[in-house]
């Protein structure tokens, strides 16, 4: 539900790592990249809501068409399944860990992960962060390696990431004030 306060953006999307309470946190500890970011907005945003705005984002919908062009297509009520809990596959991921305020995703190749929490901000309404975890390779002898490819992307990834979650903050936002519209994915209209 929507309540009459939630999604104005109140900072700009700045990075921080996830702390080792996380179910992101393990990655590192394990010679993976793991990278987190962080944005307040106004208002009680859930999780639901969080994961909902995020994967119906116009940039996240441009990367649901690619993969739906190698055969890992997605609906928004997938989309909505798997924010209320309904669903572990969504695309190109799987649920890997669901707790609380917190959505671990992985991808069909087993190499990434996609990270999420909705928290109280320390002054008031919402913190929304988003990370990544990408899992090192073995060499042939013995060491974890990213792989050069992984490596070329990490500017872009960071990048990426940033305008992600600031679209999702920008799209919560914005249905607060359209939040008549009904059947909007993860959006329900008020009842007052």
């Amino acid at each position: 539900m929507v309540d009459g306060t939630g999604g104005s953006i109140r900072h700009s999307v700045v990075a921080e790592p996830a702390s080792g309470d996380t179910l992101l946190a393990g990655y590192a500890a394990d010679g993976g990249f793991t990278d987190g970011y962080r944005i307040d907005v106004v208002g009680d945003v859930d999780l639901e809501r969080f994961v909902a705005a995020f994967y119906t984002t116009p940039l996240f919908r441009l990367e649901r068409f690619v993969l739906a062009l190698i055969g890992k297509a997605s609906t928004d009520a997938q989309v909505a399944a798997l924010a209320r809990g309904e669903a572990d596959v969504f695309a190109a991921w799987t649920v890997e860990g669901r707790r609380g305020d917190e959505l671990l995703m992985c991808d069909f190749q087993g190499r990434t992960r996609s990270w999420f929490k909705a928290e109280p901000a320390p002054d008031g309404g919402t913190r929304l962060r988003f990370g990544s975890a990408i899992v090192p390779e073995r060499g042939a002898d013995g060491r974890k390696r990213l792989g050069g490819v992984f490596r070329a992307l990490l500017g872009f990834h960071r990048l990426y990431s940033i305008a992600l979650l600031g679209a999702a903050a920008r799209r919560l936002r914005w249905r607060k004030t359209k939040r008549t519209m009904v059947g909007d994915v993860g959006f329900e209209p008020t009842t007052r």
